[in-house]
């Protein structure tokens, strides 16, 4: 009689795990899935009730270092609609990271344990990335963009600019370049599932470039102090997606190896 123990380290979980996986039916999932919408919609919610207590302070902290005195609301409800949008975009900034946690926390059930223990780095990596891209919009890029713009007036051509169109310029950029940010982890999750490699992103990097320089013409302003400004932090993140491509293969085939 065959007496051997399977290996504990390997398997002990793995039944338990595997009943678990086969007795969700796909209501189950999609019970799960209604959970982690409606858990990010309460927090959401939450946060945005918040936010509109603060929607004041909030707009005046916009409205610092503007190289013009004040700006303007050009219709009865456009005060009202741009206190509201600061509140959504402040609750969605806010919620962020539990929104990310939350579908990775999805996820999770059909990864493996060592995937799984990935998740909470990812969301904190993701996050932080996401916040320094908006920091870095909003600090480096939109008071130069501000300025180049303006300078185009005249003597009798005075800017006259409605706080709806400042603001939407102003979160429009702020979320791209949060986005943009994420290259890194994107570029992490390829290389984990093979779909590139290193060397590969090395070889294509004249394409890269192209497509970088493309992209920051589309999402910013036509001028090219704006897509200097948003190419050149991307190229850096393009350079440490490479770097980040290559621990990442390293760190899989010792594990492959051990």
């Amino acid at each position: 009689m065959n007496t051997t123990k399977p290996d504990e380290h390997t398997t002990a979980e793995s039944p338990r795990e595997t009943k678990k996986l086969k007795e969700m039916s796909f209501l189950d999932h999609l019970d799960e899935l209604r959970s982690v919408i409606v858990q990010s919609c309460v927090v959401f919610f939450v946060l945005l009730v918040v936010s509109w207590f603060f929607s004041a302070q909030l707009l005046e902290m916009l409205l610092l270092d503007l190289p013009i005195e004040s700006l303007y609301f050009n219709s009865p409800m456009e005060a009202f609609m741009a206190r509201l949008k600061v509140s959504l975009v402040a609750s969605l900034m806010v919620a962020f990271p539990f929104i990310l946690f939350k579908i990775w926390s999805f996820v999770a059930p059909g990864l493996f344990a060592n995937e799984r223990k990935k998740i909470y780095p990812f969301v904190i990596v993701s996050s932080a990335l996401f916040y320094i891209g908006v920091v870095f919009c909003y600090i480096v890029l939109i008071p130069v963009v501000m300025r180049m713009f303006l300078s185009f007036g005249t003597e009798h051509m005075k800017p006259l600019i409605s706080i709806g169109a400042y603001f939407a310029f102003v979160s429009r950029m702020c979320f791209t370049f949060g986005l943009v940010f994420q290259i890194p982890i994107v570029v992490m999750i390829l290389t984990s599932i093979g779909l590139v490699s290193p060397a590969y992103l090395l070889r294509q990097w004249r394409y890269a470039t192209v497509i970088i320089f493309v992209v920051a013409a589309i999402l910013t302003p036509p001028d090219a102090i704006s897509q200097l400004l948003m190419a050149i932090p991307v190229m850096l993140l393009y350079i440490g997606s490479v770097v980040t491509a290559y621990v990442t293969v390293r760190k899989k085939k010792r594990t492959e190896e051990d």
